[in-house]
């Protein structure tokens, strides 16, 4: 029953891919799917890309053990931060203003942004550095749930998801990724719904399992009763960090943003808002509140030994083989959305802002289409290797790198982001100041970690630092740095004057 349903999934992933070819036949179609995509899929497409298997095994198990229920916290940010306020504030104008920049990517939106060339290139670096160690992480959560449910080597399941996803990103481009996404959701929605029943049953209910878990004592964590069940857990302070970093880092995620490029028209963000808000409280929120219940299951596990990854996998080990197979569909649906997601993102920020700015300055559109469907195979079959050295050697940097990835990305990117959306005052110094200080500071992170302070030297922690200080470097950078040019900047903020007529619903209008 497990290989029938693995098999079906795979069979419709393919089958989409190549339905979807005749919408990849230039850039914007195999990039941004025509700019034309529905609210249901944009806001599918979003919420795929941000949960993965790094939340559902990774987050969810370390996070839930370290905190409890208050770990729930974590989800109800992404659901809020992450997805309502993204929408609200990035939504509208990210669509608005890529248009009239004619820009595909973030790195080239800078470029035509700030009429810098310079600053296209070193965004376009940060992404292919730090998103390919991103990418092989999403194998990770993949191992145990495989070698439970199979009992195969996780080496075959790294080769054949790497293989089924290049597929149909190859052949189908955005649209193919974005309705396998919505699939995929479906199937991450159903299945975080069924684990959770399943899993509270196990313990006797809700209600029982709740009682156990305000029982359960860990003197190393906290001396207070009852602890692990409370509001705000035992440390609400690093719970913060993890709520800042796994929420308002998808304000700066390329892969994340890019969605909005694709948006169709007004509706299609009311209800995307809506659907992906709604999605995120399902998944991400499910995926935290399980976790938090992890302890309850501690005669299974045994951290020392295999770390948080373990948590989940022994939670669900007692269920019936029906709800594993959904299991292991969930948790690799998840993966396959975030993987095309970030191989889209890298192919083409290194097609378009790289190749044919420094290398191909000629190249046409049909020459773009086969160099980012090239570079989609090469991205993918690095961070497969990537994965493969992980797991069968005691390789640790690769690991750290990963953990750093989301630090970087959305600490570099975040802040000049946004403020360029809304500020006309923003300079590209302020922007290269911020790209360097957040990558430096990840970086430095990893080789040397001792020399930070206690509270910095967790990634979680740090990056959310970068992410805050953003904030503050660009609007102060951009005060004592020459203004940017007037024309350049006029050009645009046009797009937000311009003028459209609404129907009444929308606007009751001046007259009186």
């Amino acid at each position: 029953m497990k290989l029938i349903l693995l098999l079906i999934y795979f069979a419709v992933m393919v089958g989409i891919g190549l339905y979807c070819r005749k919408h990849a036949t230039d850039v914007n179609g195999f990039v941004l799917g025509g700019r034309s995509v529905g609210p249901w899929l944009t806001a599918f497409a979003y919420g795929t890309s941000y949960f993965s298997a790094v939340v559902f095994v990774g987050y969810a198990g370390q996070f839930g053990w370290k905190y409890g229920l208050a770990a729930t916290w974590a989800g109800i940010g992404n659901a809020v931060i992450g997805s309502l306020l993204a929408w609200v504030i990035l939504g509208r104008r990210t669509r608005l203003m890529t248009q009239q920049l004619n820009s595909a990517t973030m790195p080239q939106f800078f470029g035509e942004r700030f009429g810098s060339r310079p600053l296209k290139i070193g965004a376009s670096v940060i992404i292919f550095i730090f998103l390919i160690p991103y990418t092989a992480s999403l194998y990770n959560g993949l191992s145990r749930l495989f070698g439970m449910a199979f009992n195969i080597d996780y080496s075959y399941c790294i080769v054949l998801m790497a293989v089924l996803t290049a597929i149909y990103v190859i052949a189908g481009g955005y649209m193919a990724t974005a309705i396998n996404d919505f699939i995929q959701g479906i199937i991450m929605l159903i299945g975080i719904v069924a684990v959770i029943a399943a899993v509270l049953n196990s313990k006797g209910g809700f209600m029982a399992a709740l009682d156990g878990l305000a029982r359960v004592s860990d003197e190393t964590v906290a001396s207070t009763p009852g602890v692990f069940a409370s509001f705000f857990g035992p440390d609400p302070l690093n719970l913060m960090f993890v709520v800042i970093l796994t929420s308002l880092g998808t304000w700066g995620l390329p892969q994340m943003v890019q969605k909005f490029y694709a948006i169709k028209n007004e509706e299609a963000i009311r209800k995307g808002t809506i659907i992906s808000t709604l999605f995120a409280l399902v998944v991400a929120g499910g995926c935290y509140f399980l976790g938090g219940f992890g302890r309850l299951f501690s005669d299974k596990i045994d951290i020392a030994a295999n770390g948080f990854d373990s948590v989940i996998p022994a939670m669900l080990s007692g269920l019936s083989p029906m709800l594993i197979a959904l299991v292991v569909i969930l948790v690799l649906s998840a993966s396959m959305s975030t993987l095309s997601s970030l191989v889209m993102a890298s192919s083409s920020t290194l097609t378009i802002d790289f190749f044919k700015e420094l290398i191909w300055k000629k190249m046409d559109e049909k020459d773009q289409v086969f160099s980012i469907r090239l570079l989609v195979v090469v991205f993918i079959a690095i961070s497969s290797v990537l994965a493969l050295i992980q797991y069968k050697s005691s390789v640790t940097f690769i690991a750290q790198l990963m953990g750093v990835s989301w630090g970087a990305l959305a600490g570099s990117f975040l802040a000049p982001f946004l403020y360029s959306l809304y500020s006309k005052k923003v300079t590209k110094l302020s922007c290269w100041v911020c790209f360097l200080f957040s990558s430096v500071l990840m970086v430095a992170n990893i080789f040397w970690k001792s020399y930070f302070p206690a509270i910095l030297q967790s990634p979680i922690n740090c990056g959310a630092v970068a992410m805050l200080a953003g904030l503050v470097i660009v609007p102060v950078v951009s005060l004592v740095t020459p203004k940017p040019d007037k024309e350049l900047v006029e050009n645009a903020f046009a797009c937000y004057e311009k003028e459209t007529l609404v129907p009444q619903k929308t606007s009751l209008g001046n007259k009186k």
